[in-house]
């Protein structure tokens, strides 16, 4: 289900082939259109706008035009679809280590608008979910790293076993309601600065 009051930004130079794309959105329900008819400052414009979504229309992109659309795409963390008239399997790789959620290649029609906005937010969001995934357990790795290496400065310079360490940090964690990682991270610093 579309949530109809996204701020839908739609970057394209040329105001006929922008049309396209508009008359499309609003015949699927949406009001909040925003053209944005210059690529110069193209950062700066999205930022003010500050859309929910971004379609981008290239007729005849070149590699220069793709690259700095393609650094957009990282920097604003939206959606982005992009339509274009004719592509290499080197711009699809790119637009998709860009981020790119939809890249469509010759399918600029006002009937595929919706079902394209659709899948490219549906595609950003199972992204964003599985980088944000692979965020959270990075951290908990780190922080696992982190606890044991304060659990063997603990029973170097305490004289206790591996359990008794974790105890300590354990408990002192609780003691000041603290997470694991944090009190860990403090022990770590204080008693390397020891040495």
């Amino acid at each position: 289900m579309s949530d109809l009051s996204l701020t839908i930004a739609i970057v394209d130079e040329s105001r006929s082939r922008a049309a396209i794309i508009e008359e499309g959105l609003r015949d699927a329900g949406y009001s909040k259109i925003v053209h944005i008819g210059e690529m110069t400052n193209l950062l700066a414009r999205l930022y003010a706008t500050d859309p929910d979504v971004v379609v981008i229309d290239l007729e005849n992109p070149s590699r220069d035009v793709l690259e700095q659309l393609f650094q957009v795409s990282r920097l604003v963390k939206r959606p982005v679809a992009m339509f274009v008239d004719q592509s290499d399997t080197g711009m699809i790789n790119k637009a998709i280590e860009a981020g790119v959620s939809a890249y469509v290649v010759d399918g600029l029609k006002k009937e595929r608008v919706k079902s394209i906005l659709d899948m490219c937010m549906a595609r950003f969001h199972a992204y964003a979910r599985l980088q944000n995934e692979l965020d959270q357990a990075r951290s908990a790795l780190e922080e696992r790293k982190i606890v044991e290496r304060a659990k063997g400065l603990l029973m170097r310079h305490k004289g206790v076993t591996e359990d008794e360490a974790y105890t300590l940090l354990r408990r002192r964690a609780m003691n000041e309601k603290k997470k694991l990682g944090d009190i860990a991270q403090a022990v770590v610093t204080g008693l390397e600065m020891l040495g």
